[in-house]
Parts: C-alpha cells; structure tokens; sequence
C-alpha cells in the first residue's frame, strides 16, 4: 500500500476541532436552507400543515444532498486522487463545478418521485399519506448514508432511496405496493454492478500490461497503443455522457449514441497520436514514465463521470423533494413532478457542500484504501464504469455508480496479486531451476534469480522456455502459494463494503418505515 511520508499524525483535539468546524458549516446550509424556504415565499401554502412539511422536506432534502456529496462523489474523483493525477483540493474543486453543472444544466425539468418504479403510488390512500411517506424515505435514506460515510464505507444513494421509498411504502399501502420483480433486479446488481465493473477494469489493465508494461521497448509499445487506448475511452465517455448526462436535454437513443462515441473515438486517436509521439520523446523506457501518458485522461474522466453523476444522481435528493412540493400545493399524489428551480439549486448545492466538507474521508478510501492505483490502473477503473453503465443501459439492468466503481477497484487488485503471485512463483522456478539443474548453491541460486529479475522481458522469456523445455516447471505450487501469496487488497474493507451494500435496502427500508408510523402516530395525534 502506498505510504505518505513526512505526514503527522492529527492530535484527538485537532481532529474534533475540526470535525465541529465541519459539523458547524453544515448545520449553517441546513439553516440557511430553511431561512431561504421561510423568508422568500416559497411555502406560501393556504394548508399549514402543507406549509411545515414542505419546510421540513426542504431541510430533510438537503441533509440528504449533503451526504450524497459526502458519500457518493468519491466514487468519480477517488480514482484520480489515489493515483496522484490530481490533488485531493484540486479533484474536489473541480467535482465542486462539474457536479453542480450536471445538476444545475442537465438535472431535468421533471423527476419521477418513485425512484425506480419500486412501488406502486396509486395504493397510497392519500395525498396527505404520500408525503409522509416520501419524508419517511428521504430522512432513512439521508441518515444510512450518514452512517455509512462515517464508517468509511461507499454505498448506493440510489440504493438507500429505494429501500426508503420500498419500506415507508409498504408502510403506508401495504405489502402489494411493491413491485418485487424490480426488487429482485437491484439485489441481483449487487453481484452485476461490481463483477462486471471488476472484469471490465481488470481485462483492460492485463491489455495494458501485455502489450506495453511487458515489453522491451515500452515507449515505441506505447506510442502505437495508448492512442488507441484513449480513443476507446472518448468512445466510452462520450457514449456515457450522451445516455447518461444530457439524457433529460436531448433523447438520443443507443446505435446514435454509439455512432457519435465512435466518431469522438477517431478524432481522439487522430489527435492523440502526434502528441503522445512528442510526450514519449522525454520519458525513460520504464512503467513510471509511461503511466504519466494517463495523467489529462483521468483528469478529463473525472470531470465528465462526476457531471454525468451530478444530471442523475441529484434526483436521490430532490425526486421526493419535489413529489412532496407538489403533492402540498395539488393536494394529489404525483408520480412525476416539476422541478422548481429552487429545489434543484438545495440538491446542487447540497452535493457541492456535502463533497467539500466530508467527502476527502471516501476519496481516500476509494482512491488508496482499497488498493495501491497508479494511473494506469486508475485510467482502467474509469474507464469500466463508463462502460458498464453503457452495457448496463443496453439491458435495463438497474446497476449502481457506486458498485460499479468500487468493483472496477477490486477488479484491478485482485488481477495484481494474481499477477504478482505468477511472477514470484517463476523467480521461485528459476531458482530451483539453479540447484537442480545447473547444480548450483542456494547463494549462486539467489545471485541468479536477482540478475533474472533485473533481465529484459526478451531475456526472461528464452531462460523459462529453457527452464520448461529443460523439465524444470516442477515447483511445489502449494507451498509456493501458502510463501509468495502477497495481499494487495485490503480484505477487511472488502467485507466492510459488502455487508454495507447488502443491508442497504433492507436498513433504509425498516428505518423508513419507523419514521412512517412515528410521524403518523404524531400528526394523527394532534
């Protein structure tokens, strides 16, 4: 794992100084939130019960902003700030503008209020019931996510929403409210989301590395492939963007989507080719050097997943905001509703703040937690989550950023301890090739296994065919796997993340529920 150097260690007194600095500016929005609400006009509803719910709502909505920003922007930008393509201030920033943009341009001017399709609203009995539903669901889904980011875990926002709105739905309409076919595909992009995101960043890092990392000539390798390597990432991104972030300003279906993806591609290698040319005359022929070609990409990613993130996602927070904003002024339960400007701007804003404040906690984990990402390695997780959100979207698999990246991570780790083992398990063939064969001690062994390490990849290659056509090939695998296995993944993370995204639904929806008869119980009550 990468190691920071020369870095202190925070006093307790410094770190809860700071935890209520950062406590104290979130309260400031949430109150600025309500006094905005209050003083403008804005809840001017004849009903005042009407009235409160929507000033409550509001606050509730951009609490809820506020930890998607906190929790769910690592997952665009962590990528890039673990393999030091940019700084945690600078990634930050510039998710700050992107995310707001995505909201602010892109966001839509109508938000279906039943995230999914989960439920069926026509079972509610009533207006006055769908609001206190869809509070129910906003706060329980607010409040996991709360939790979530403060145990350092990356889960769905989508995914908490949805198990808000299953479980305060069945609460308020009964069990047959719920569509469980649509229930059954989110639990199956439990296994989809991550397995695919994995595979798809771990084949592109074992391409990258087949043919350039593992060749003599890295540069002259490189020139020729990266160009091409970034054309598929245009095409991806470009695809992804279409589909995803400017879906509610233009409907633009697949083929076309694709069509246009493919002529960014060709521009991209175009213009490419000649500069990665220029680039390569001033870097050595080793991995380091090769992996700075990565360094605009991963920026230009990052800006393009987080304002595709901040089009979509921002509906998490401001989809019930704005059913609960119509239903208080229509008196009717709306499927879909108008997405008032200011409640747009409480869900923007809100993400832009959340991220600012407490998201450097996740970017971390994301970005060098899990495992060591260099730029290569980060250009493969980037790239696999814009193209299984594309694949995803093809099929109608309801697949979550979040999965998809964080499995796009682990894809990448596992492929290098498995990597790493098969290179130790040959130094380890090699050597006993040596005493063996050649008849030779354990330090001349040892001498030799360091000058193969240092070999070029050509050299490598004559002496294991030498050693295979010799008969050497008969190392003990098992003893070898129990000696050399080297963990470049943290498994306690890994099973962290996993129950989180497991119990996400089912938390968020028994909590929602709670909140569902409490606040019944209270208003039925007065």
């Amino acid at each position: 794992m990468r190691i920071v150097k020369n870095e202190k260690p925070l006093s307790p007194h410094l770190i809860s100084k700071n935890e209520i600095i950062k406590f104290l500016f979130a309260l400031g929005f949430l109150v600025g939130v309500y006094l905005f609400v209050t003083s403008t006009g804005i809840a001017n509803i004849p009903s005042s019960s009407g009235r409160v719910f929507l000033i409550i709502s509001a606050v509730v909505g951009a609490y809820m902003a506020l930890n998607i920003g906190a929790n769910d922007v690592a997952n665009n930008i962590g990528p890039a700030v673990g393999s030091g393509a940019l700084t945690l201030s600078t990634a930050i920033f510039l998710a700050f503008i992107f995310e707001s943009s995505g909201a602010l341009i892109a966001g839509g001017d109508v938000v279906n209020t039943i995230k999914k399709g989960i439920i069926d609203p026509s079972l509610i009995p009533d207006a006055q019931t769908f609001v206190w539903a869809m509070l129910a669901a906003l706060l329980a889904a607010a409040v996991w996510l709360n939790i979530a980011t403060a145990s350092g875990a990356p889960v769905s926002t989508t995914h908490s929403i949805v198990g808000g709105v299953l479980g305060a739905g069945i609460a308020a309409g009964g069990w047959a409210i719920a569509d469980w076919v649509k229930v059954q595909q989110i639990v199956a992009s439990w296994i989809i989301s991550p397995a695919l995101g994995g595979l798809i960043a771990a084949s592109f890092l074992y391409i990258i590395k087949k043919t350039i990392i593992y060749k003599d000539d890295m540069i002259s390798a490189g020139k020729t492939r990266i160009p091409f390597l970034l054309g598929i990432m245009a095409w991806s991104f470009t695809t992804y963007i279409i589909l995803k972030g400017i879906k509610k300003l233009i409907k633009v279906d697949m083929p076309i989507a694709l069509s246009l993806g493919f002529l960014v591609a060709v521009i991209t290698v175009i213009i490419t080719r000649p500069l990665i040319a220029k680039a390569s005359l001033r870097l050595e022929n080793n991995s380091q050097s090769i992996d700075k070609l990565f360094v605009i990409p991963l920026i230009v990613g990052a800006c393009f997943l987080s304002f595709a993130h901040g089009a979509n996602d921002v509906a998490n927070a401001i989809g019930p905001l704005a059913a609960i904003n119509e239903a208080v002024r229509s008196a009717e339960i709306a499927t879909k509703a108008a997405i008032p400007l200011w409640v747009m701007g409480v869900g923007a804003l809100g993400i832009a703040v959340g991220l600012a404040l407490y998201g450097p906690k996740l970017v971390r984990t994301v970005g060098s937690e899990i495992t060591e990402l260099d730029m290569m390695r980060a250009f493969c997780v980037s790239l696999a989550a814009a193209i299984t959100v594309i694949i995803a979207t093809h099929f109608g698999l309801p697949v979550s950023s979040t999965h998809i990246a964080v499995g796009a991570i682990f894809g990448v780790g596992f492929l290098r301890e498995a990597l790493k083992y098969r290179y130790k398990q040959r130094l380890e063939l090699v050597r006993e090739y040596m005493i063996e064969k050649k008849g030779k001690n354990p330090e001349k062994a040892d001498s030799f296994v360091k000058e193969f390490d240092k070999a070029s990849v050509s050299e490598k290659q004559r002496i294991l065919l030498e050693l295979k056509t010799a008969g050497g090939k008969r190392g003990r695998r098992k003893k070898l796997k129990r000696a050399y296995t080297e963990q470049l993944v943290q498994r306690s993370l890994l099973i962290k993340i996993i129950i989180a995204w497991v119990v996400t639904v089912p938390v968020s929806g028994v909590f929602a529920a709670a909140l569902f008869y409490m606040l019944r119980g209270f208003m039925v009550g007065i």
